[in-house]
C-alpha cells in the first residue's frame, strides 16, 4: 500500500484555533488512490475515519481524535467554460478540489475577471469542501448559492457519486453533508460570473477591510454561534435590549439579532477562562490567548449559552464543530 499512516500526530497546528490533542492515526490525501488506500487500511484495522480540511470552524478535544484522520490536500482547480457556448446562462463554471483554500481561489479567479467568492478573502484556512459542507458565507452570499455539483465519496457504500444543487439541502450554515457524515466532499463545480476587474477588486478590498477591522488578531475558530435569535423572543425577555438592537441597526431584515450583539450587551466581552477569552473586538469570537485548552473553550461556551438563555430566552447554537468530545 502506497499511503503513509502516521501515529500520534499533533493536530493543534492544523487548526485555526491552535488547540487540540493528537490524531491516533493520520494520513495526507492528495488523490483518489490515497483516499481508497487509506480507507482500505481503516477497514482492515477497524478504525473510524475523520475528515480534516483547513481546520477552521473546528474545536478538537484535548484528548485528540481516535481512529484515522484524513487530511485532505486535493487542491487543484480549473476553469471549465472557456467559450460563451459552454456557459450556464451568464455564469462560468469552475472545478475545485475540496482542499483548495477559498481565499486563494477567489484571488486567482479575480485575475480571470471571475466574481462570486470575493466575500471569502481574508477568511483564514477556509477550504472549498469545508465551506460547502457548512454553507459558509458573508455579505449576503452563501457558498450554496454558487454550487452546481458536488462530487462526494460515500463512506458506507464505498463509491463516488454526484450531488446536484437540489440534492445538497442547503440552509443557513447547513447542508446534507454536514448532517450526514458518511459523505466526504471530494470536488465541487461552482458557477462564477464575469465581472469588471475593478469591481471585483473593490469587493475584495471590502472583505479584507471588514475582517481587518472586526476580526481578532489571536487564533480563533471564527464565529462560535449561529445567528438565530428572533427579535420577538428577545423582546419578550428584555424589551430594552430588543429596542437597542433595533435602533442600532443590528437586526436583520428577517428579524434576527446577531449572537455577538447579545453576548456583548450582556457584558461578556473580555470574559476569560484559562487561556480562552471572548474577543473584545467581536463578541461572537472566542480567542486563544496563547495557552487555551479545549476544556477552557467549552466551559466558556457553556457559560455564554447559559447567560444568553437565562436573560434573553435564546438558546444559542454552535456554528463551530466540536470533535472528539
Amino acid at each position: 500500500m502506497s499511503i503513509e499512516i502516521r501515529k500520534k500526530v499533533p493536530l493543534a497546528s492544523y487548526t485555526t484555533f491552535k488547540i487540540g490533542g493528537p490524531a491516533e492515526f493520520f494520513a495526507e490525501i492528495k488523490d483518489k488512490d490515497d483516499l481508497l488506500n487509506s480507507l482500505s487500511w481503516a477497514r482492515k484495522n477497524n478504525q473510524k475515519v475523520f475528515i480534516l480540511g483547513g481546520g477552521s470552524n473546528l474545536l478538537i478535544s484535548d484528548q485528540g481524535i481516535s481512529g484515522l484522520v484524513l487530511f485532505l490536500k486535493k487542491n487543484d482547480y480549473k476553469i471549465l467554460d472557456k467559450t460563451s457556448e459552454k456557459k450556464i446562462g451568464d455564469k462560468i463554471r469552475i472545478s475545485a478540489g475540496a482542499g483548495v483554500m477559498l481565499s486563494g481561489l477567489a484571488l486567482k479567479l479575480a485575475e480571470n475577471d471571475l466574481s462570486g467568492l470575493e466575500w471569502s478573502v481574508g477568511i483564514p484556512r477556509a477550504t472549498v469542501g469545508g465551506s460547502v459542507r457548512g454553507n459558509a458565507g458573508a455579505f449576503g452570499v452563501s457558498m450554496g448559492d454558487l454550487v452546481c455539483e458536488v462530487e462526494v465519496f460515500d463512506l458506507d457504500k464505498e463509491e463516488f457519486k454526484t450531488f446536484y444543487f437540489e440534492d445538497c439541502q442547503f440552509a443557513y450554515r447547513e447542508s446534507v453533508f454536514k448532517k450526514d457524515k458518511k459523505y466526504l466532499i471530494w470536488n465541487v463545480i461552482l458557477k462564477m460570473k464575469r465581472k469588471n476587474k475593478a469591481e471585483i477588486e473593490k469587493l475584495i478590498e471590502k472583505s479584507i477591510q471588514h475582517r481587518k477591522n472586526s476580526y481578532p488578531k489571536f487564533p480563533s475558530a471564527g464565529s462560535v454561534f449561529k445567528n438565530t435569535a428572533q427579535i420577538e423572543t428577545v423582546r419578550q425577555h428584555d424589551f430594552e435590549v430588543a429596542r437597542e438592537a433595533e435602533e442600532s441597526g443590528a437586526v436583520s431584515e428577517n428579524g434576527i439579532v446577531p449572537s455577538g450583539f447579545l453576548i456583548e450587551r450582556f457584558g461578556l466581552k473580555g470574559k476569560k477562562i484559562g487561556g480562552a477569552k471572548v474577543s473584545e473586538r467581536h463578541a461572537n469570537f472566542i480567542i486563544n490567548t496563547g495557552n487555551a485548552t479545549a476544556e477552557n473553550v467549552i466551559i466558556l461556551m457553556s457559560l455564554i449559552k447559559q447567560k444568553i438563555r437565562d436573560n434573553y430566552g435564546v438558546q444559542l447554537e454552535e456554528e463551530i464543530e466540536l470533535v472528539g468530545f
